[in-house]
C-alpha cells in the first residue's frame, strides 16, 4: 500500500505536471466501490471537475487532493494498489518491467484527464484492486483537512511538524495500552505511516513493535521522535524511491521472507525475523529491537478468571482420556480377533503381490 512517502511522491508529480493548467477533458469510468462506497459517482466526479483549472495538491498522510479553481474538489485515497499515472513521466515509486505499465491508456483507469495546453498533459487513475476511494469535498480548498474523512485522523508527522513534536507524542503514548506497532498504524493516531515505515522507525529507535506503548521510557520515546522524523525526512528527500533508500535501511532487506535462498539478514549480518503485529506482519531485527517492557503476549487478555481457567482445561483433560482409552481398548479387541482366527486355523489373505 502506497503510504506517506510514496503519496508525496505523486503530489510532486501533480505539482510539477498539472497544477496551472485547465482540465479540457476528463473521462471517469463507473465505479460503485470506488467513488460509490465515499458517496459520489462517476459522473458526478466528471461534472465537478472537467473545464476547471488545478490550482494545487495538497496531502495528508496517505490521502491527497487536486485543489480546482472552485469547490468541489477530489479528495482521494490509492488504498492496496492503486496509482495516478501521468502520461511520459515517471511517477511510479519503484522500477517496473512489465508492458502493461507502458500501456496508454492504461488498463484499470478510474478516470482519464487531459489538459487544454499544447503538448497536453495526459493522466490516470488506476486501480485494479477497486480499494482505492474518490470523492469530492464541497468546500473552499484551504478548508480540506476540516471537513471528513481528514478530520477524523490524526496530524501529519510532515504537515504537522510542529504539532508532531516529543511533548505531543509523550502524551499520546503515555494515554494508550496498546502495542507501539498498532499505535503506528491506527490512522486515528498519525497520518501516513503503514506497514515499512513504521518497521523502519522501529528498528531505528530500536525498540520491539510489540512492546506496550505506555511502558515506553522518556528516553526510548525521544528515539521514536528522532526516527520518526529521520525516516520522513529521509524517503521525501528521494521522493520515495526505494532503490535511493540508504543501503543499511530495513527495508532494503526486509522482502526476503518465504523466498528461497534468500535469507532475511542485514549486511552486517543482524537476522531479520518477522511477527505479526496489529494484524501486520512485521519485521524486527532482535539483535537491535530488545523488549525492554511490557509486550502484549506477556499479559493476560482473557476475560475467565484465572482459577476458572485451569479447572476447564483439567475438565478438557479428563474428557480426552476415556476417548483415548476407548480407542486402545478398539484395538485391542481387533488384535484379540485377529489372533483367535489363526489359532482356529482360518488364514489371512496374504499382502504380498503374486508372482
Amino acid at each position: 500500500m502506497p503510504e506517506h512517502a510514496e503519496v508525496a511522491r505523486i503530489v510532486h508529480f501533480i505539482r510539477k505536471h498539472l497544477v496551472g493548467k485547465t482540465l479540457s477533458k476528463v473521462q471517469a469510468q463507473h465505479d460503485d466501490i470506488v467513488y460509490g462506497k465515499v458517496g459520489t459517482s462517476a459522473e458526478e466526479f466528471q461534472k465537478s471537475i472537467q473545464g476547471k483549472k488545478v490550482v494545487g495538491a495538497g496531502q495528508q498522510g496517505k490521502y491527497f487532493w487536486i485543489a480546482m479553481s472552485s469547490p468541489p474538489h477530489p479528495v482521494m485515497h490509492f488504498g492496496m494498489a492503486g496509482w495516478l499515472k501521468i502520461k511520459d513521466a515517471d511517477t511510479y515509486y519503484y522500477r517496473s518491467d512489465k508492458p502493461a505499465d507502458k500501456e496508454w491508456p492504461p488498463k484499470y483507469a478510474k478516470f482519464l484527464l487531459e489538459t487544454s495546453d499544447e503538448p497536453k498533459t495526459e493522466a490516470a487513475f488506476v486501480d485494479a484492486r477497486r480499494l482505492s476511494r474518490i470523492r469530492l469535498v464541497d468546500c473552499p480548498a484551504d478548508e480540506i483537512r476540516q471537513h471528513t474523512p481528514l478530520k477524523e485522523n490524526g496530524p501529519d508527522p510532515v504537515a504537522d511538524k510542529d504539532i508532531v513534536n516529543e511533548a505531543w507524542l509523550m502524551e499520546k503514548l503515555r494515554k494508550k495500552r496498546m502495542p507501539i506497532k498498532a499505535l503506528l498504524l491506527d490512522q486515528a493516531n498519525l497520518s501516513g505511516i503503514g506497514n515499512w515505515m513504521a518497521d523502519e522507525i522501529l528498528y531505528h529507535a530500536k525498540i520491539h513493535p510489540e512492546q506496550i506503548s505506555n511502558t515506553l521510557s522518556d528516553d526510548q520515546i525521544k528515539e521514536l521522535h528522532t526516527a520518526m522524523h529521520y525516516v520522513f525526512t529521509t524517503a521525501l528527500d528521494v521522493l520515495a524511491d526505494s532503490e535511493k533508500f540508504p543501503e543499511h535501511w530495513l527495508f532494503k532487506h526486509r522482502w526476503g521472507k518465504g523466498k528461497k535462498n534468500q535469507p532475511s539478514a542485514l549486511p552486517n549480518g543482524d537476522k531479520i525475523i518477522f511477527v505479526t503485529v496489529g494484524g501486520r506482519t512485521s519485521a524486527v531485527v532482535p539483535a537491535v529491537q530488545k523488549k525492554s517492557g511490557t509486550v502484549m503476549k506477556d499479559e493476560d487478555t482473557s476475560d475467565t478468571p484465572k482459577r476458572k481457567r485451569v479447572k476447564q482445561e483439567s475438565d478438557s483433560e479428563a474428557e480426552a482420556k476415556p476417548a483415548k482409552s476407548r480407542s486402545t481398548n478398539s484395538k485391542a479387541m481387533v488384535k484379540e480377533e485377529i489372533e483367535k482366527k489363526v489359532d482356529t486355523g482360518i488364514k489371512r489373505r496374504s499382502t504380498r503381490a503374486r508372482k
